[in-house]
C-alpha cells in the first residue's frame, strides 16, 4: 500500500514497499520542464539533467556516478516539457547510499564552471545525434505545427545556439529558483523499511534549503485552434514519416480515459483498427501507431506512419476514414472490454519492478496532485460505455480541425491541396461501417488487478525431459499475477547462408500470423484478450518465441503459444506483407547510422562466417524467400525434439507440465542435425573500411574476435567492458566527460557459439574523429599493458552484479535467461551464480583477457559518416 506524507519544508514523499527483489528504486521529480523556459533560457532545463550528477559541494566531479556504480547501482534522468526526473535504482543493501546520492545531487550540485562548459559540448553532440534521427525530426515538426504560441512547440533539447549561450549565473538562476522542496516529489520503491525510509528522507532532505518557491513562471496561452495546420516537408529519408494528429485536453480532464481507449482501439497493438485495415489489409503503411499526448496543458491525439512515400495520399485517406467511423459508430461491448483489460492490465506488467512502481507514483503525485488519482483514472476506465467512446471521438475527431506534418523523400509528391481535398472528401462521405471484427470466444471477467501471494518467494526451478527431448524448467514466481514463457531453439543467424540471409527474421516476424485453426486476426485478437504480447525473435545463436500474460489466463494463453510454436503456417499474404516490410527496413538502414556502422562492422571483422551478415538480410537473399522456405526451416530446426521451454511467474508447476506434456511431448520427425559451420580463420591484419553518409555525427566501431558463450574467461571479459562502460567508467569519463567528444561512448563483448566480438562505439562530430581514435586507442591499450587497479575492478564488478539483479526484476527477463543458459548448455540456474562468477574475477585475468583479445594488428575498424 503506498504511503503518502510531507516534511516540514514543503518536500512531498511517496512510498510503497516491495520485497520480491531486494532492490531499491529512488526517484526525485522536479515539477519544471522545458515548457517552464523563458526564451533566453531554450534547453536549460534538460542541461540540469546533465549536470546534476556532475559533482556537489561533497562529491567531485564523476564520483556520483562511480560511487552508484561500484555499489551495483543504476543512475540516470530525463527531462521532459513538464518535469526534469532524477533516478536511482540500486541494492537495498546500499539504499541509504543511494538515496543519499540522489539527495546530494539535487539539494546542492556544484555547476563548476570548467564542467558546465564541457556537458554543453557533449549536449552539442545529444543536438546533432537528434537531427540524425528520422523520427525525432518528424516529431519536432507534429509539435512546431501543432502550437503556434505555447512553448510545447519547441524543442525540449534546446538548440546548439541557445545552450552555447549558457553561463553558470544563467543555470543557477533556474536551479535556485525550481530546486527547491515545495517544488518537488521523493518517490520511493523497494525492499524498504517504512520507518528506517523516513528517518533517511528527514536527514537527507530536510531542513531549510535556503531556497524559498516563488511559484511557476506563467507559461504563454496558446490561442483557440482554428482550421487545418499543414506542413509538408523534404528530408533526406528513405520513406515518408506522416503524422494525422488532432488537439485534445490536458491531463486530469474527465474526457482522457476515453481518448486512452481509443489511442489504444485505433492503433496500439496488431489487433488494433488501423493496424489491420490501414497496414495489413490495405498494405499502405510499413508501420502505424496511435497515441493520446495529455500533458499538464492541452496536448494531441496522434496517428503516426511510416510509408513509402507514393502511398501518403491513400493511408491518410483510409486513417482519417477509421477516425471517422468511430465517430459515426459506437464501438462493440467487446471491443470496449479488450481495450479496459489491457489498460488495466498496464498497472500490473508496471508492478515487475521497483522503478516501475515509483515512476507511476511520482507521475500521480507531481503530474496529476494526489496518488489517489490513479483509482480514480481506473474507476473512470471501468464506467466507459460505448457511447461515451463515441461522443470522444465526434469531439475531437475533427477533420477541419486536423493537423498533417510530413517527412518527405525527395522525389515524393504530397502537397498542402492534396492533404486538404483528402480530408475533405472523407468529410463530405458518409462515414464506412466499422471493419469487422470477429466475436470474441472468451470470457473476459472483470480485469483483476490482484497482487499475487506476495508472502511466497520464488520456488527452485523445476525441470523434466520429456520424451520428444524437450527440456521444460519451470520457476514459480508468485509476487505478481504474470507470467511469461519462452520457446527456445538454436538457429538464428548462425543457420543462414548468403543465399537465405534473413530467413530467421521472417520467420520470427510469420511464426504468429496464422495457423491451421487460427488466423492472424483471431491470434492478435486473443493475445489482447489474454491482456499480453507475444512474439518472435531471432538473435545470432538462436530463434525464440515469447509471451506474457496474465497469470488468470495461463491455460488459454498457454494453448495459443503452444499452437504457434509448433503449427506455423506461414500463409502466403501474411508472409508476403512481412517480406515488404522487411525490405522496406533494408531501404531505410541508412536512416540509422549507427546500425549501419555496426553492420559494416560485422562484415569488416568476419569474411566467411555467418556472423558477417546482416540479421535483416540483403534485399535478394530476402526477396527469395517464401512460406515453403519457412515451413522447410521450421521443420528442420523447431522440432519439439530441439526445443528449451521455460515458464516464470504466477503459475502451477503441474499445470504448466501437463500442458507442455501434451503439445512438446512428441517429436514431429523431421528434426535436422545443426549445419556444420566453418571456422572463421583469424585475422591477419587490421582492417578498415568507410562509408559515406550525409550527417551531422560520424559513427565509429573499433573491435577484435571475441569469446565463445561458454569460455570461462568470458566474465573476465565482460569485467573489462564494466571497466570501459558506464557513466563511470574510462571511456565515458576520459573521452565524453573531460573532452566532450560525444554523447554516446561504451564497449560491448558478444559471446557466440563461435569467438564473438569486443568493441568499442562512439559516436561523434566528423571534426573529432581522429582525436576520438586516438583516445579509443589509448584507453585499450592502457587496459592491455596496465594491471587494473583492485578498487576500479571491484566498481566494475559490483555495477555488473547489481545490473544484473536489476534487470532481472521481470519474468520475461528470468525466462529468457534460463532458456539461453540451458540451449547453449550452461546450467539451468546460471544466472542464479551470475554474481559469484563475477565476484571471482581478478586483475590478472582481466589483463590476460585483455592482452589476449585486444590487438591492434589483428583489428577491425569502421567509420560511417559525412
Amino acid at each position: 500500500m503506498a504511503i503518502r506524507y510531507a516534511l516540514p519544508n514543503g518536500l512531498t514523499v511517496v512510498f510503497e514497499e516491495q520485497h520480491a527483489a531486494k532492490v531499491a528504486a529512488f526517484q526525485v521529480w522536479v515539477k519544471v520542464g522545458s515548457a517552464d523556459e523563458r526564451p533566453d533560457q531554450a534547453g536549460l532545463a534538460h542541461l540540469h539533467e546533465h549536470m546534476l550528477f556532475k559533482g556537489t559541494e561533497r562529491r567531485g566531479p564523476g564520483e556520483i556516478a562511480r560511487d552508484v556504480e561500484a555499489h551495483g547501482g543504476e543512475i540516470n534522468a530525463w527531462t521532459s516539457y513538464d518535469q526534469t526526473v532524477y533516478h536511482i535504482v540500486i541494492a537495498s543493501q546500499f539504499a541509504k547510499m543511494g538515496l543519499d546520492i540522489l539527495g546530494d545531487a539535487v539539494r546542492r550540485s556544484a555547476f563548476d564552471a570548467e564542467e558546465l562548459a564541457r556537458e554543453i559540448e557533449v549536449v552539442c553532440e545529444e543536438i546533432k545525434r537528434s537531427q540524425d534521427t528520422p523520427s525525432r525530426r518528424a516529431s519536432r515538426d507534429l509539435f512546431s505545427t501543432s502550437y503556434a504560441r505555447h512553448p510545447y512547440r519547441l524543442p525540449v533539447i534546446g538548440t546548439a545556439e541557445s545552450v552555447r549561450s549558457f553561463t553558470r549565473e544563467k543555470v543557477l538562476e533556474f536551479y535556485h529558483r525550481y530546486y527547491t522542496p515545495k517544488n518537488l516529489v521523493l518517490s520511493v520503491s523497494g525492499d524498504l523499511d517504512e520507518q528506517e525510509l523516513r528517518a533517511w528522507v528527514d536527514e537527507i532532505f530536510g531542513g531549510d534549503w535556503g531556497r524559498p518557491f516563488e511559484g511557476m513562471a506563467k507559461r504563454v496561452d496558446e490561442p483557440a485552434f482554428t482550421g487545418r495546420r499543414i506542413l509538408l516537408r523534404p528530408d533526406d529519408v528513405k520513406e515518408a514519416w506522416l503524422h494525422l494528429a488532432f488537439p485534445v485536453p490536458q491531463v486530469g480532464h474527465p474526457d482522457v480515459p476515453a481518448l486512452d481507449v481509443l489511442a489504444l482501439m485505433v492503433g496500439q497493438g496488431d489487433a488494433s483498427r488501423l493496424a489491420r485495415e490501414v497496414k495489413r489489409r490495405h498494405n499502405l503503411v510499413n508501420d502505424i501507431h496511435a497515441f493520446a499526448y495529455t500533458p499538464q496543458d492541452p496536448g494531441l491525439f496522434s496517428v503516426a506512419m511510416t510509408l513509402q512515400p507514393g502511398n501518403c495520399e491513400r493511408a491518410l485517406e483510409e486513417t482519417a476514414r477509421g477516425l471517422a467511423t468511430l465517430r459515426a459508430t459506437a464501438v462493440t461491448a467487446d471491443e470496449l472490454s479488450t481495450a479496459k483489460a489491457l489498460l488495466e492490465s498496464e498497472a500490473v506488467y508496471q508492478r515487475e519492478t521497483v522503478q516501475g512502481v515509483a515512476r507511476k507514483m511520482g507521475y500521480y503525485q507531481s503530474g496529476m496532485g494526489s496518488l489517489d488519482e490513479e483509482a480514480r483514472y481506473y474507476e473512470a476506465i471501468r464506467a466507459l460505455t460505448p457511447e461515451q467512446v463515441r461522443a470522444a471521438a465526434q469531439k475531437y475527431f475533427r477533420l477541419d480541425h486536423a493537423i498533417v506534418t510530413a517527412l518527405l523523400p525527395e522525389g515524393a509528391s504530397l502537397t498542402e491541396a492534396q492533404v486538404n481535398a483528402v480530408l475533405d472528401k472523407v468529410e463530405r462521405e458518409p462515414a464506412a461501417p466499422p471493419p469487422e471484427r470477429k466475436a470474441s470466444k472468451v470470457s473476459q471477467g472483470e480485469p483483476s488487478l490482484r497482487l499475487g501471494a506476495k508472502g511466497k518467494g520464488p520456488s527452485d526451478i523445476v525441470t523434466e525431459k520429456l520424451p520428444s527431448g524437450a527440456t521444460v524448467l519451470v520457476r514459480v514466481e508468485p509476487a505478481v499475477p504474470l507470467f511469461a514463457v519462452r520457446a527456445a531453439f538454436m538457429g538464428g543467424l548462425r543457420y543462414e547462408t548468403a543465399a537465405d540471409n534473413g530467413i530467421t527474421t521472417l520467420l520470427s516476424r510469420s511464426l504468429t500470423r496464422g495457423t491451421p485453426t487460427r488466423d492472424a486476426e483471431e491470434i492478435s485478437q486473443l493475445v489482447d484478450i489474454y491482456a499480453g504480447s507475444m512474439g518472435g525473435m531471432a538473435g545470432r545463436n538462436s530463434m525464440n518465441l515469447r509471451g506474457e500474460f496474465l497469470s488468470r489466463h495461463f491455460e488459454s494463453a498457454f494453448r495459443l503459444f503452444a499452437d504457434s510454436v509448433l503449427h506455423p503456417s506461414f500463409p502466403e499474404a501474411e508472409v508476403a506483407r512481412e517480406r515488404t516490410l522487411m525490405l522496406q527496413d533494408i531501404l531505410t538502414r541508412e536512416d540509422k547510422p549507427s546500425s549501419v556502422a555496426f553492420d559494416l562492422f560485422n562484415r569488416t571483422l568476419y569474411r566467411t562466417h555467418p556472423y558477417r551478415m546482416p540479421s535483416l538480410g540483403e534485399k535478394e537473399s530476402v526477396e527469395a524467400l517464401g512460406p515453403e522456405a519457412l515451413r522447410a526451416y521450421h521443420a528442420r530446426y523447431m522440432d519439439p525434439s530441439q526445443l528449451v521451454l521455460t515458464v516464470v511467474g504466477d503459475v502451477k508447476v503441474d499445470e504448466v507440465l501437463a500442458l507442455a506434456r501434451e503439445y512438446f511431448g512428441k517429436p514431429k520427425g523431421q528434426a535436422a542435425p545443426a549445419p556444420v559451420i566453418a571456422t572463421e580463420a583469424g585475422l591477419e591484419s587490421a582492417r578498415v573500411e568507410k562509408r559515406v553518409l550525409a550527417k551531422a555525427q560520424t559513427h565509429l566501431v573499433m573491435g577484435f574476435r571475441g569469446l565463445t558463450i561458454n569460455d570461462p574467461r568470458r566474465h573476465a571479459l565482460e569485467a573489462l567492458t564494466g571497466v570501459l562502460s558506464g557513466q563511470g567508467g574510462r571511456l565515458f569519463v576520459e573521452l565524453r566527460d573531460k573532452r566532450s567528444m560525444a554523447y554516446s561512448v561504451s564497449s560491448f563483448a558478444v559471446e557466440g557459439v563461435e569467438p564473438g566480438y569486443f568493441a568499442a562505439y562512439m559516436g561523434t562530430s566528423p571534426e573529432k574523429v581522429d582525436a576520438a581514435l586516438d583516445g579509443i586507442r589509448a584507453e585499450l591499450r592502457r587496459v592491455r599493458e596496465e594491471r587494473i587497479p583492485e578498487a576500479e575492478l571491484e566498481r566494475s564488478k559490483q555495477n555488473l552484479i547489481g545490473t544484473h539483479e536489476i534487470g532481472l526484476q521481470r519474468n520475461g527477463a528470468r525466462a529468457g535467461m534460463m532458456a539461453m543458459d540451458t540451449l547453449y548448455g550452461l546450467n539451468m540456474d546460471n544466472f542464479l551464480h551470475y554474481a559469484e562468477h563475477i565476484a571471482a574475477v581478478t586483475p590478472d585475468q582481466v589483463l590476460e583477457v585483455a592482452r589476449e583479445v585486444i590487438d591492434f594488428d589483428r583489428s577491425a575498424l569502421t567509420i560511417v559518416g559525412p
